[in-house]
């Protein structure tokens, strides 16, 4: 028995298969498929793809060898987050999937920024699908295929969205708004800002605002786990005030249950926000798990030895 996700940017996909613990469990052991067929895909090919994508992403496509996937994020000249997607090279073009909902205004950007460039964007790839295969990552197969790339065991979208926030890893649009810079989804444990922003390339749109933030460090917000009271029914919808003692510190992102931890979700929270504050959002207690340091710029910089 399959139960589609009813509303929001994943509806339509199946939101799990009648156990949605052991679909995690089976999933996180690489046992388990996931359709995720409803994102939409489209390509981009020409000798010039790389090093034009190179020029207007935070990402490193110019040394991006082929089968390797790569995330990427387009920036406005503040920093801002504008677009996401990932893609795989194979040598002659690359294949990008981004969230649903996002496709016309990226293809029409991209399209836009063209110019000189040799290079060609399609549109949406109505006959390729992204999957994840069993022990696998997110990629892109030819429609037909997709039965035999998820297998027998399959786990739904609510098993994929409990891992990834257990993993503290920030969905664009969702664990995003339009103030949204780089520096306030970095992991420290990955000791960079995420494989999507390359720090040591040349310039691109929002570099600047970037690299500043890097070098002195202290974005206004940071990327916060939070463990929701599980006393409550609902779960906080995307795009809540987080208050403390009354005041909004912050913004909700996505949310859901994890069969181990109980109720979590992501929130963009105040920088200087104390870690024992204790915080309501849509009437749910929570309580902080830091993801991203208060001190994030001097954080990511190297001991000296």
């Amino acid at each position: 028995m399959s139960v589609l996700v009813e509303a929001g940017v994943d509806a339509g996909a199946i939101w799990h298969y009648g156990d949605p613990y052991s679909e995690q469990k089976a999933l996180l052991s690489g046992l388990a498929g996931v359709d995720l067929s409803h994102r939409p895909v489209f390509s981009i090919a020409g000798p010039d793809r790389l090093s034009w994508l190179n020029a207007i992403t935070t990402a490193d496509f110019k040394s991006l060898a082929p089968g390797l996937p790569i995330d990427a994020f387009v920036l406005n000249p503040q920093g801002h987050l504008n677009h996401a997607f990932a893609a795989t090279d194979d040598g002659l073009s690359l294949t990008c999937h981004t969230e649903p909902g996002q496709a016309e205004a990226l293809i029409g950007w991209l399209q836009k920024m063209v110019f000189a460039a040799k290079v060609r964007i399609s549109e949406v790839l109505v006959d390729s699908a992204v999957a994840i295969a069993p022990g696998g990552t997110p990629m892109v197969v030819a429609r037909d295929e997709l039965d035999a790339t998820l297998g027998d065991v399959r786990a739904g979208i609510w098993a994929v969205e409990a891992l990834r926030i257990a993993a503290g890893s920030p969905r664009p649009f969702l664990d995003t708004d339009e103030r949204t810079i780089p520096n306030e989804l970095a992991n420290p444990e990955a000791n960079r800002l995420g494989s999507a922003v390359h720090l040591k390339k040349g310039c691109y749109p929002g570099q600047e605002v970037v690299a500043r933030t890097y070098n002195l460090g202290r974005p206004p917000r940071r990327l916060t786990l939070l463990h929701l009271d599980g006393s409550a029914d609902e779960l906080p919808p995307v795009g809540a005030d987080v208050l403390a003692a009354g005041e909004v510190v912050g913004r909700m992102g996505t949310s859901e249950r994890h069969y181990e931890l109980g109720p979590i979700g992501l929130a963009l929270l105040k920088r200087q926000l104390p870690l024992a504050t204790p915080l309501v959002v849509a009437g749910i207690a929570a309580a902080q798990e830091v993801l991203v340091d208060p001190e994030v710029g001097l954080h990511f910089r190297p001991p000296s030895r």
